[in-house]
């Protein structure tokens, strides 16, 4: 085993080393590490991957919870209140509300965490490395120092490496370097030992992007002895950056505590210099006040929320890998899909054939004599493995498969005509040659595009016979090549001959020439059984699914039609990539809303259409699958990657990662953004309507002179109808209608769509309904004598406002629909939250010791009725107002 030692003094100096000396070094061999060696280093430099940083235990997580001003402030007033008034009980209850929010807080802080931390390990990169002289994948954070790691283009290097092999290796280390361009990777060794790191043209480092290329290295360093762990080492924290999410809620966190302690201090200049009320009492329900009305923990719901709805996408093949952007899925405006595995299934399948001069269903049976089974099945480069799978060209392996369902026993005809030469296929010429050995002669195979085998044919197969082809046999083969076409068929031409003897130099002139024409088979990439659908779906949500390929644009425009896209006819919509070349920015932003699919693009031009929608104030989703795309991924608002089909730098350039590469889940996705988005409003409204109640309830009683509620009081219903119901409010299922309304675009924000108008009556209604209440029990009281009466009103107005805050959770359900509609009790965990909560809101009204620490009495039935009766009234009160918007809005 060799020494941490002397690893560590030769750990900077690799890229000086031969190739010999760092084998000898790391003791390895470009065979790899056997299983035994790669436990004993596992257990002695443990796994290949970056400190999360120093992790908050959670008593410091606890102690944090008390750093907010206001808390600090409360716990002044409790006990300053046992000191001067010598009010124990009010202070210990006090405190015993405060201890029971702070552990709430840790609770919400470490669920919040836990679902973060679960998202980076499903993200975790892959390697390819060599283990007893065999090629295994493995996770990128089980490599250890000796392993010999294989590089090709869109790898992420999984960590240090000096290379071995570089064949044209090019690595994008910017975010090492600052260099955006690729660096052309060498194995040549560097006599400099102080080389800086873009210097070292024979080292790969960790978190790098291969973008061309094939390599092979051995791991020099992992973990955080990287070049990259460095640098994380100084930045532990660097990934805890404030979301656009945050930042709102921040700013509204901010302007409500402005507001709110402007409130409370008026509350106490009003109540304690006007109305004569006890400074000390005054000072508690204002500081009380404020603290309950704040919603210190919403950004923490929201944390949850969005961890939820990550979990959810996960479990429908949608891996979201940073958090804000399940709440921005929710207001996409574009998809921009690839066409390839995306929209279609990435496999071709024969469909049309056309042979005698007559083009018909591939489900039709052929002779297996035909010539056009023979070449299309001998003019072929497809590997049948053992297992019957096929390894190859997806046109060709569907042209073997085409020929196994009609009979064709490949193995047997190539048995009894062996293949001797070929001329592979060349992008040049667009053919493809292969010569079998007849008894007495030679067969020679030719399939390529039909224009130009065309002009290489001069007989025509018939049914009766072979003869010279005519002008019009021409025309009804590029008729039938231009009609297959137009079916977003994919056309190859079939041809033969035979010759007496192989030319001595095999070339296109002497071999594919004189040809006797056999027919066209006509192929397609079957879109998706669900793409339709799903396109569907996204229109009907007011969102656009464009569709970009790299396909002809006669065959983009039938598959866009074929999934419902564009309509048939409306060739206008279709852009290529060489017309698009030809526009000037400005003029492709006037004119990119007419055009809903791209043919003939390259990845570059993907970054264009992304921001001329954005120029537009769209909201954009695109997707890639490339190490070209990442540029198109990172400017897009979305970027989603190809779980199966795409390379690491295009997963790691995206906000979610398709597991299934499947356009359907991406308008999934978008539906389980919009519910997010939805259940935060829904809680932002709970929360908000609450606290304005709350506010207003004790702030109009200050003028009044009225005693309404205690500062436990206002802590209690604080603890009990804040966090339960508001995390479960985040957990409704989708209403719906979510996906008929259009998208609610980029300035949009949590108070939109009626949230607002929403909060603001609601507040109102329940104040009201709390102070009519208190009227009511202090002016046809159950009891006599100032004290009973008194106890009675404050008793009922607190339970007021706390059922009214429970019964007021169902109204934000939905913020336009009938609860009735959505479904009262759908939500399991709301129902849980919404009894959880009731039960501790009554025990400290009707268990006794606990009413006489809360300073409240014992209610008859009559006051009871009235309590209920007051609280209830919130959801018919609810529904009407909903009930007159809605006709409104229909009008």
């Amino acid at each position: 085993m060799m020494s941490g030692q002397r690893r560590a003094q030769l750990s900077n100096a690799f890229y000086a080393q031969s190739e010999t000396e760092v084998l000898t070094e790391l003791e390895t061999n470009l065979n790899g590490l056997n299983s035994e060696q790669v436990k004993k280093r596992t257990e002695e430099y443990g796994s290949n991957k970056l400190d999360d940083g120093k992790k908050k235990s959670i008593v410091q997580k606890f102690l944090e919870q008390f750093k907010d001003l206001m808390i600090l402030v409360l716990l002044a007033a409790a006990i300053i209140s046992a000191v001067v008034s010598h009010d124990v009980v009010d202070s210990v209850i006090i405190l015993a509300v405060v201890v029971i929010n702070a552990i709430l807080g840790v609770f919400q802080e470490s669920r919040a965490e836990a679902a973060i931390d679960a998202l980076k390990k499903m993200s975790t990169p892959h390697a390819n490395v060599l283990r007893d002289g065999d090629t295994i994948t493995i996770k990128s954070t089980e490599l250890v120092p000796g392993d010999i790691v294989l590089l090709e283009a869109g790898d992420v290097v999984p960590a240090d490496l000096r290379l071995m092999e570089s064949n044209s290796l090019k690595i994008e280390e910017s975010a090492l370097t600052g260099e955006s361009v690729p660096v052309e990777k060498m194995i040549t060794i560097l006599d400099d030992q102080q080389a800086g790191i873009g210097d070292r043209v024979n080292m790969a480092f960790s978190n790098s992007n291969v973008t061309y290329g094939r390599g092979k290295g051995v791991v020099v360093n992992t973990g955080m002895s990287t070049e990259v762990g460095k640098i994380a080492g100084m930045l532990a924290k660097a990934d805890e950056t404030t979301t656009p999410l945050k930042q709102n809620l921040n700013h509204l966190g901010k302007f409500l505590t402005i507001a709110i302690v402007i409130i409370a201090v008026v509350m106490y200049v009003v109540g304690t210099f006007f109305n004569g009320m006890d400074p000390i009492n005054m000072m508690l329900t204002s500081i009380s006040l404020a603290v309950a009305a704040i919603p210190e923990g919403l950004p923490a719901i929201v944390t949850i929320i969005l961890a939820l709805g990550t979990q959810v996408m996960a479990r429908r093949n949608a891996v979201i890998r940073k958090l804000p952007a399940v709440e921005t899925l929710g207001s996409t405006d574009i998809i921009a899909s690839d066409k390839t595995g995306t929209l279609t299934l990435n496999q071709m399948t024969v469909e049309k054939v056309y042979t005698f001069n007559q083009q018909q269903s591939a489900k039709k049976e052929l002779s297996t004599d035909s010539m056009i089974l023979k070449v299309m099945n001998f003019a072929n480069d497809t590997k049948i493995s053992p297992d019957g799978s096929m390894i190859g060209d997806p046109t060709e392996t569907a042209l073997i498969t085409f020929g196994q369902n009609q009979g064709f026993k490949l193995d047997e005809e190539l048995n009894e005509y062996p293949r001797v030469e070929e001329l592979p296929f060349d992008s040049d010429r667009k053919l493809m040659s292969t010569v079998h050995k007849l008894p007495d002669k030679f067969l020679v195979a030719v399939k390529g595009a039909p224009d130009i085998l065309l002009n290489r044919i001069s007989q025509i197969q018939t049914e009766n016979g072979i003869r010279d082809i005519t002008e019009d046999d021409k025309k009804a083969i590029l008729f039938n090549n231009q009609d297959m076409a137009k079916q977003a068929l994919r056309v190859l031409a079939m041809a033969y001959k035979y010759i007496d003897d192989i030319p001595e130099d095999i070339n296109s002139n002497n071999l594919e020439n004189n040809l006797v024409f056999a027919g066209l088979v006509g192929m397609i990439e079957p879109e998706r059984d669900e793409a339709a659908d799903a396109v569907r779906v996204a229109k009907e949500a007011g969102v656009r699914p464009l569709m970009i390929t790299g396909d002809h644009r006669d065959t983009a425009e039938a598959i866009a039609v074929r999934l419902g896209i564009i309509e048939a006819g409306n060739d206008e919509a279709v852009l290529t990539g060489a017309e698009l070349d030809q526009m000037s920015t400005d003029e492709f932003n006037r004119k990119v809303k007419d055009y809903s699919v791209y043919a003939r693009v390259s990845p570059e031009h993907k970054v264009r259409i992304v921001k001329a929608w954005q120029k537009l104030g769209k909201v954009v989703a695109m997707t890639g699958d490339g190490v070209n795309d990442a540029p198109a991924l990172k400017q897009a608002d979305i970027g989603i990657g190809m779980g199966i089909t795409g390379t690491e730098v295009s997963k790691g350039a995206s906000d979610m990662v398709l597991a299934d590469d499947n356009f359907a889940t991406i308008v999934v996705a978008v539906e389980e953004g919009r519910k997010v988005f939805s259940n935060i409003q829904k809680a932002i409204q709970y929360l908000l309507a609450a606290n304005l109640g709350e506010v207003l309830t004790l702030f109009i009683a200050t003028l009044l002179a009225w005693d309404t509620m205690l500062p436990i009081h206002l802590l209690w219903i604080n603890l009990v109808t804040d966090t339960f119901p508001a995390i479960a409010l985040g957990m409704e299922p989708a209403e719906s209608n979510l996906m008929n309304h259009k998208p609610r675009g980029r300035n949009s924000n949590f108070f939109s769509g009626g949230v607002l108008s929403s909060v603001i009556y609601q507040g109102i209604f329940e104040a009201a309904m709390v102070l009519m209440v208190y009227a009511t029990a202090i002016i046809w009281p159950v009891h006599s004598g100032y004290d009973a009466i008194h106890a009675d009103a404050l008793t009922m107005s607190f339970a007021t406002l706390g059922l009214i805050q429970l019964f007021h959770a169902f109204n934000v359900k939905s913020v336009h629909q009938s609860i009735f509609k959505v479904g009262l009790f759908k939500n399991k965990a709301f129902n849980w939250a919404i009894l959880l909560s009731l039960i501790m809101m009554m025990a400290v009204i009707l268990i006794p010791g606990l009413n006489d620490a809360f300073r409240v009495s014992h209610l008859d039935s009559h006051q009871w009725l009235i309590v209920l009766a007051s609280s209830f009234a919130v959801i018919p009160f609810v529904e009407v107002v909903k009930l007159l918007q809605r006709k409104l809005n229909r009008e």
